[in-house]
């Protein structure tokens, strides 16, 4: 009676390298796709290096940082350099508030995955309308419209990280992002004066 011998399981594939390039502008073009492709992952580097660099071209588009620029470049700099931490800081609190309301409408995300990858597409998605803003004067027509189209995207991305990292319904997820993402939309995109 012939033996026959059972071929050894394949190793499971290693998951592919998610580059910051890959990650921030699929946003823009697949998401969902990037999204499930970041399902359970940490993206606290990309998401360090986009509110600083969002902290950045806030400070560069407001009258006051080339005022102070005028008189002292190096304490503009600071300037930027401390708008850029507390940036950083508000988004992660952002993130981290998101992550608490999913879990309390019953979410089972992780932390670290939903909290970086919020920050993540919260400025990819304010990134259109924070190039505009550094050139266009901040009430222009042009720089208002992208904030509404980006404030949309966004909250429609956040609520697909959700919906997806928590494995909450729609209506959950929205619920989940609501209220951060309204808050955020008025005091950063239509920050009060700005019309």
């Amino acid at each position: 009676m012939p033996v026959t011998t059972v071929p050894p399981p394949a190793p499971a594939a290693k998951p592919r390298k998610l580059l910051w390039h890959r990650l921030i502008f699929g946003l823009w073009y697949r998401p969902v796709e990037v999204l499930d492709e970041c399902r359970d992952r940490s993206v606290w580097g990309a998401a360090a290096f986009l509110s600083l660099l969002c902290g950045a071209l806030g400070t560069l588009a407001k009258d006051s940082f080339w005022g102070q620029w005028g008189v002292s470049p190096v304490l503009a700099l600071e300037a930027m350099a401390i708008g850029s931490v507390v940036m950083l800081l508000a988004s992660l609190l952002l993130g981290a508030a998101t992550h608490a309301i999913a879990r309390r409408l019953g979410g089972n995300g992780r932390f670290a995955p939903t909290t970086s990858l919020f920050v993540v597409l919260f400025w990819a998605s304010d990134l259109p309308r924070l190039a505009l803003d550094t050139w266009l004067v901040s009430d222009s027509v042009p720089v208002r419209a992208a904030a509404s189209v980006t404030a949309a995207f966004g909250c429609a991305l956040a609520t697909l990280l959700i919906r997806g990292q928590h494995h909450l319904p729609t209506h959950k997820a929205v619920a989940a992002v609501s209220i951060q993402m309204l808050a955020a939309v008025a005091l950063l995109k239509f920050p009060p004066g700005s019309g």
